[in-house]
């Protein structure tokens, strides 16, 4: 242990050494005027790979290139670099009698990291790597810092995502995800354009944050002296544009959850909605079928995709199942023939399915839902007609008033988009509405509340609308095959390290701060000493799992355990999406 510490204090005392040397020589560099800091501009005519995809017509050219030096090998009077930009990497062969004496001693004393400008003429060396021959050579950026070290790269999955900069430079697959994100959001926009929808921006501070079951983060409005609360769905205002007029309407862009952190999870995330006037949830699944197979096609190349090792084929037709359907196949139980809330609860007890007193039958059929089905829903699935109970803001079917016109798709267990019939009876929807406001007195941090004003826009009149939110983050994992939410997220969210960020943090933390309008709890459960398995700690997260009450409230013929668990699998599946 002691050789450990001491090798680690010599490893460090010679960083030290190493960023010592670089300030020295950016310090040379400016007594002697040439400060890199002070240029403005250089003008890049070629990227690395334009040049090797077209070398039979750029052979000879001249061509001016920019970017990071990744290695450099100094051989007497000629020598040798790598320049990394935007596109991928070239070598440059720098010569002492091509880029001049001066130029020559300046570029040997240049580091790995530094950010140079190279004019020069594109050839083929005799081992046949495709190069340009440096004419000149210009420091453009001094890196004061070191890179990690070439062959094993920047491992680290924290500093990966605390220093996306970093992991951007040494790991070109990370670049190529979100080359690959911002083309996705690229061709949603197309393939919503070419069918008439107009892309609109909605408020992100609200004083109702409704469209969604989920708990909002709140701030304060000093302007207006009025609390308001960060948007946690994009639906509400998206509807006002469908009763202006505004037929097809979509946004896509951040809300804000105030919930836990896992693989699937981040507090703030991008959502993309969109309304369609005069369709319905049938339209709604043809546009999302039609839009999974188009995105897989042009971002992946075919419409048959693999996941993590799993075949995912959207080139067949979706498969479309009932909630309470998919319920019998999966769990045995059928809901139809289930009468009322006392016997649906009866048979949650009987299969160990966690609930609350004041869970209906919709409530629990959701539950078996979650318990039962989602694990089993690999390739596309539409789940169709949920139970009215969870579903405030849907028309209601004709032929059964229990159920509504709503269905979420599935893919690799996943929930990636939830789209309705829309509710536009404004007599119901108030209804509905104060069917909310009483879960929330009851204790429902999720619960909707009442938007008069939203109510008011029903009331002039909504025509017959079909509406959808996709959750973007997850489809980018999908169609990158990536592992987690962070992997697609250029800076996701991260607890802050001890003396970071600090002068920010505020005594009164979340977890400590009293809720507005809910009753406290005067049970405490002390998950303290309660130990996660490796495998399981990115999916729990006991500090927002003890504030959600209705995820620890368990049955007294259970044991107090097995209901934790079971909890914690709900917590796990919180939608990122669910409208």
């Amino acid at each position: 242990m002691a050789e450990q510490n001491q090798q680690n204090k010599n490893e460090e005392k010679d960083l030290n050494q190493l960023l010592k040397v670089r300030r020295e020589k950016l310090k040379d560099l400016q007594d002697n005027g040439k400060d890199p800091f002070q240029i403005t501009k250089f003008d890049v005519t070629a990227h690395s790979s334009e040049i090797k995809d077209n070398f039979e017509q750029m052979d000879g050219k001249e061509v001016t290139i920019a970017g990071r030096m990744m290695s450099k090998r100094v051989m007497g009077k000629a020598s040798f670099c790598n320049v990394q930009d935007l596109k991928g990497n070239i070598q440059s062969y720098v010569a002492r009698d091509s880029v001049g004496e001066e130029a020559y001693k300046d570029f040997k004393k240049m580091d790995i990291g530094d950010i140079v400008g190279i004019k020069g003429t594109v050839f083929r060396t005799k081992m046949g790597e495709i190069s340009v021959h440096a004419e000149s050579i210009v420091l453009l950026s001094k890196s004061l810092q070191i890179l990690p070290e070439k062959f094993h790269g920047l491992t680290n999955t924290d500093i990966r995502y605390r220093q996306r900069y970093v992991d951007l430079i040494m790991n070109p697959e990370v670049k190529d995800t979100f080359v690959k994100r911002s083309q996705i959001l690229k061709e949603i926009r197309n393939f919503l354009d070419g069918r008439g929808f107009m892309e609109v921006e909605t408020p992100m501070l609200v004083a109702n944050a409704g469209g969604a079951a989920a708990r909002p983060f709140e701030t304060h409005y000093n302007a207006l002296d009025e609390d308001v609360k960060l948007r946690i769905s994009l639906e509400l205002y998206l509807k006002r544009l469908i009763v202006g007029g505004l037929e097809r309407v979509y946004e896509i862009g951040r809300v804000f959850r105030n919930e836990g952190v896992d693989t699937r999870h981040n507090p703030e995330f991008t959502l993309m909605e969109l309304y369609q006037a005069y369709t319905d949830y049938e339209g709604m699944m043809e546009l999302t079928e039609s839009m999974f197979r188009y995105l897989a096609e042009k971002v992946c190349g075919s419409s048959v995709i693999s996941y993590n090792g799993t075949v995912i084929d959207m080139s067949k037709p979706f498969e479309r199942i009932t909630m309470i359907d998919a319920v019998k196949k999966y769990s045995g139980v059928d809901f139809n023939t289930v009468k009322t809330d006392e016997e649906a609860k009866a048979i949650a007890r009987e299969h160990n399915v966690v609930f609350e007193e004041r869970h209906k039958k919709g409530d629990i059929i959701n539950l078996f839902f979650e318990e039962f089905c989602e694990e089993k829903l690999i390739q596309p699935t539409f789940i169709m007609d949920h139970p009215i109970e969870i579903s405030p803001l849907t028309k209601k079917k004709p032929s059964d008033p229990s159920k509504v016109e709503r269905f979420e798709l599935f893919i690799n267990t996943w929930e990636m988009c939830n789209a309705y019939s829309e509710l536009n009876d404004p007599i119901d929807q108030r209804e509905r509405f104060a069917a909310q406001d009483a879960n929330a007195a009851a204790g429902d941090d999720e619960a909707e509340h009442t938007d008069e004003d939203f109510l008011n826009a029903l009331e002039i009149g909504m025509p017959p609308t079909g509406g959808i939110g996709y959750g973007i983050d997850r489809l980018v994992m999908l169609l990158t095959d990536s592992q987690a939410i962070r992997d697609v997220l250029l800076f996701p969210t991260m607890k802050s390290l001890d003396g970071v960020n600090k002068k920010n943090d505020v005594n009164n933390t979340a977890s400590e701060a009293p809720e507005k309008n809910v009753k406290t709890e005067s049970e405490k459960i002390d998950f303290s000493n309660v130990k996660i398995e490796p495998i399981f700690e990115e999916m729990v997260d006991f500090d927002t799992f003890a504030k959600r009450r209705e995820h620890i409230t368990y049955q007294d013929d259970m044991p107090l355990s097995q209901s934790i668990f079971q909890a914690s699998k709900r917590f796990s599946k919180l939608p990122m999406i669910s409208r």
